[in-house]
């Protein structure tokens, strides 16, 4: 495609920041609704979920498409720790678990104040191995993406999550539907997506962030931006701080301030995004029924 076809160019920063000779990939169409990318330079390999098809895929360069896991237990967002494992939140169950190397599962947590979480929705872990996660209804408000059933949590959070102790905290309690997130590249900052415009047109389609404070509290919550359309569901940060979110239209990205810069336009609504590669300059892109890439001109914050 041309860069008149794919790139909306709001700022001229947002030109140095892509890549325009660089095509948008379909690497694969047949979901029922992708989300979850997250990429395996060890493995060079991508895994995604395609929630209401139970299951998730596997993609690398060489082989293509294959299925990585089935049933999937409606799978959802995904990350990896800091010793390379994977981390699920997993709507069926409802809860955020980890596969260890050798294929076992270990639940991370299932339960907060002694009532069942809502339905975990995506994940990040920080530097020092805390896992943090958002729990929104989605998973629960139809046999769809889950199960239906009431919430029992009064609340929809964001949590805090201490692998080695098994603690768990509500860090932020006051979102109507938390969704993706992502942490600055110095971990000062902590992104969360409010999507509740999904299912109400007058909800919050913003994102909002955070301060962290001494690795563990949240402090001084305010709107980073709004997406202007459709709603921000997962979202990523590059090395130099900017913030490429999830959107009807495409992918927006956003500087450190908050200011729209440029689009990367996608035919299909955007559910989620990851940075890969072998220099994490591939932006792999979870769209409806298809998982798309682009090359870009700066690298994913995200590590591993």
């Amino acid at each position: 495609m041309s860069e008149a076809s794919i790139y909306e160019i709001h700022d001229p920063r947002f030109r140095q920041m892509i890549v325009t000779s660089a095509a948008l990939d379909e690497l694969y169409s047949g979901c029922r609704w992708a989300e979850g990318p997250v990429w395996f330079n060890d493995a060079n390999q991508l895994l995604w979920s395609d929630i209401p098809n139970q299951r998730m895929l596997r993609w690398t360069p060489e082989s293509g498409v294959s299925v990585y896991r089935q049933p999937s237990n409606f799978t959802n967002g995904h990350t990896r720790d800091r010793q390379g494992r994977l981390i699920s939140c997993e709507h069926g169950p409802r809860r955020v678990t980890r596969t260890e190397v050798d294929g076992s599962i270990t639940v991370l947590a299932d339960r907060f104040e002694g009532a069942r979480l809502n339905s975990p929705n995506d994940v990040v872990v920080k530097s020092d191995g805390t896992i943090w996660f958002t729990d929104p209804t989605y998973g629960i408000m139809s046999d769809y993406e889950g199960y239906l059933a009431e919430p029992e949590q009064p609340t929809r959070n964001v949590y805090r999550l201490d692998p080695t102790t098994g603690e768990i905290a509500a860090v932020v309690t006051d979102f109507t539907q938390p969704n993706g997130l992502a942490f600055s590249p110095d971990e000062t900052i902590l992104y969360v997506a409010d999507s509740a415009a999904s299912h109400d047109e007058s909800a919050p389609r913003q994102i909002r962030a955070f301060d962290v404070v001494d690795g563990k509290r949240l402090a001084n919550g305010r709107v980073f931006c709004l997406i202007n359309n459709g709603i921000p569901d997962g979202i990523r940060t590059d090395v130099n701080g900017s913030l490429w979110s999830s959107a009807a239209d495409g992918v927006h990205c956003f500087d450190p301030t908050g200011k729209l810069i440029g689009k990367i336009r996608v035919p299909q609504t955007v559910a989620n995004l990851t940075f890969g590669g072998p220099q994490r300059n591939r932006l792999f892109i979870a769209a409806t029924r298809s998982v798309y890439s682009v090359y870009v001109a700066v690298s994913g914050a995200q590590v591993p």
